[in-house]
């Protein structure tokens, strides 16, 4: 975020929103150097019973810059679709006629959309392949945002948000298969590594770009350039290569294909993983809901330095982000995102402690926050990529399931810092240190 364009202004609603950047930066972490020309990839395809392996080699086109940039594109959707209207909701509330209580809606059918969306995509695409059902989510996505300019009331928008979130998510969960469908093991991490930090730009100038907009033109024509947002990626489809070849795709009912996140869920490896990154959304989504108040009303921080303290963010983010990409294939990732627990325990049990007793004012706060938060480069994409790894031949649907328990823990995270408000750091602190503490558990799954 910039300190152009802050959440504070709309209390409820903007907490929520800028979760969805992290949410996304968090998903996919970034390497510094990407190589210009990646090699041929070769991908481990597992049995859907898990009862034996057979080894399938895809051949696939070498992977220029131009593919990076989709897939990054691919993995923004999910920032780009509120990061733009942000600075332009309380004059929407206006013209609308709509209470800040209302508004906030938007965010929470945003969300609420996206989550379930993702369980429905992933078995769509181990079925029918990757690239069809990103296309028909980006259809959905420009349905969607063209129904939200063309909005009268805040019911019509907030409708219309859920269409826009249910193509979305497409993108999102379907480029983490991509990624998994090209490359294996560490190069994966490397890989979801890789995309994020590209990512993590999004939330940083996404604001200031919507508030340049609203300044130039009216709200409506921020949802119209996510229209072009979305005919430009459509149209830039053909230049990405189908990585789930028709040999490799299932043909069991989509009805049954569903019915198979049961038994996913009972692998406890999978879980473990699940855990980890889910719990730890859990307290990213406590850190952007209780932050404005924390920072803006307790410490009495102007909105411009919230904006900035909560760029620190990220930029702690990136930063191990790029680490994570260098040392993943000397370290391992398990092991890393080990560490990246046991330091997102440390500073949760260190923010516990200065919520509580008000130890250090501000500084007391920012110091364990900004530890919590820089956690997500090692805890993130290594989580994915391991959850990723267990199932092979479906990704697809292990993305998805991933990818909606984030969203579940991270509305739950956030939903607590709110039921347990009493106008200090205190319920941010306990939310996030116990998030941690959890999050640690499941790394040892």
């Amino acid at each position: 975020m910039s300190s152009n364009a802050t959440p504070p202004a709309i209390p409820v609603p903007n907490p929520a929103a800028t979760a969805i950047h992290v949410e996304t930066a968090v998903e996919t972490a970034v390497e510094a150097a990407v190589e210009p020309a990646v090699e041929t990839a070769a991908v481990t395809a597992v049995a859907a019973e898990g009862k034996h392996e057979s080894h399938h080699s895809i051949e696939v086109p070498a992977h220029s810059p131009w593919i990076l940039l989709i897939l990054s594109v691919l993995m923004a959707f999910a920032s780009i679709s509120t990061d733009l209207y942000l600075p332009a909701l309380p004059v929407m509330g206006g013209v609308l006629h709509a209470a800040p209580g209302t508004m906030a809606l938007t965010i929470s059918g945003y969300l609420i959309g996206f989550s379930v969306g993702q369980l429905f995509w992933g078995p769509i695409s181990d079925r029918y392949g990757r690239r069809l059902p990103i296309a028909l989510g980006l259809l959905l996505f420009i349905l969607g945002s063209a129904g939200c300019a063309l909005s009268t009331s805040a019911g019509m928008l907030i409708a219309w948000r859920v269409l826009q979130a249910l193509g979305a998510c497409a993108s999102v969960v379907l480029a983490r298969a991509m990624v998994r469908d090209l490359y294996v093991g560490h190069r994966a991490a490397q890989m979801m590594s890789t995309l994020m930090t590209v990512m993590a730009i999004a939330p940083l100038i996404g604001p200031s770009v919507g508030g340049q907009i609203l300044q130039l033109a009216s709200w409506r024509a921020i949802f119209w350039t996510l229209v072009g947002v979305g005919l430009a990626t459509l149209a830039a489809l053909r230049l990405l290569p189908e990585t789930w070849p028709p040999q490799r795709r299932h043909t069991e009912p989509l009805t049954q294909a569903l019915g198979r996140y049961g038994e996913l869920l009972r692998h406890r490896r999978l879980l473990g993983y699940a855990g980890t990154g889910g719990l730890f959304y859990g307290g990213i989504y406590a850190y952007v809901a209780g932050t404005p108040f924390a920072y803006i009303s307790y410490h009495h921080v102007s909105p411009q330095h919230y904006g900035l303290l909560f760029a620190l963010g990220i930029v702690g983010i990136m930063g191990t982000n790029l680490l994570n990409a260098r040392w993943v294939v000397r370290f391992g990732s398990d092991r890393l995102m080990r560490l990246g627990a046991v330091g997102a325990a440390s500073a949760g049990g260190l923010l516990m402690l200065t919520g509580w007793t008000d130890w250090g004012g501000l500084l007391g706060l920012v110091i364990p926050l900004f530890l919590f938060v820089s956690a997500t480069g090692l805890i993130v994409a290594n989580s994915i990529a391991g959850a990723l790894s267990l199932f092979p031949g479906r990704a697809g649907a292990v993305s998805a399931l991933i990818g909606a328990t984030q969203y579940g823990t991270g509305i739950a995270g956030s939903a607590l810092v709110g039921l347990l408000a009493d106008g200090t750091p205190w319920p941010m602190a306990c939310v996030i240190g116990l998030m941690a503490f959890g999050t640690l558990l499941c790394a040892w799954l």
